[in-house]
């Protein structure tokens, strides 16, 4: 399976992770799935009052350095790791 397959394979996985799921996590797979689609940030840090978007351009941004193809590896194996997580603890 081609990578941007199973990327997307996995971003619908993703969707049915527990509802336990962290908000740390979430702002994890968020920022990856968002440099894996989109690349590096391109729009402006949301403003204070805004802290929602904040946090989720905040880890958007915190992997910029990677490429398309790192984030979407790691988004994958992110994903894996919680739902394995999810079903030993089923």
């Amino acid at each position: 399976m081609a990578l941007q397959e199973e990327f997307e394979d996995y971003a619908a996985k993703a969707k049915t992770l527990p509802a336990t799921t962290t908000d740390e996590t979430k702002l994890i797979l968020y920022g990856l799935f968002k440099q894996a689609t989109i690349g590096p940030v391109n729009t402006s840090r949301p403003g204070i009052f805004n802290q929602r978007d904040r946090y989720k351009w905040d880890a958007w941004k915190s992997f910029e350095a990677k490429s398309k193809e790192e984030a979407m590896s790691d988004y994958i194996a992110k994903v894996k790791q919680l739902l394995e997580e999810a079903a030993a603890a089923a």
